[in-house]
């Protein structure tokens, strides 16, 4: 499966952006705490724009793109920091999900 901007692509930009304006990596657990907060301001905007929760005024101008970008951009620095190519990764998970689960979503009455 290929994409339009292959993932080893932009674990390249976010590498050079890291050496160009970041300094340095924060260290992994660092990154996974940052990980965990991004996916939590996804979360929060999912719950209250899509969920049942009201959305406050302060939560309105929230850009749902902007989060999942910060959320890819910190899984992009934890690949490059501990040597994961996440293209190949992820192609080979995607062969794994199409092999496994062709059949099993079409037959899944709840989907219907």
């Amino acid at each position: 499966m290929n994409v339009d901007k292959p993932i080893s692509q932009l674990q390249e930009i976010v590498n050079q952006w890291i050496k160009n304006h970041g300094v340095r990596y924060f260290n992994e657990l660092t990154n996974m705490a940052q990980l965990t907060e991004e996916v939590g301001e996804v979360a929060r905007i999912i719950a209250r724009r899509y969920g049942e929760q009201s959305e406050k005024e302060s939560d309105k101008q929230k850009d749902l793109g902007e989060e999942l970008a910060d959320v890819l951009f910190v899984v992009l620095c934890l690949a490059n920091q501990t040597g994961t190519d996440l293209q190949a990764a992820f192609e080979r998970r995607m062969d794994k999900k199409t092999k496994r689960d062709h059949d099993r979503h079409h037959s899944n009455e709840k989907l219907r």
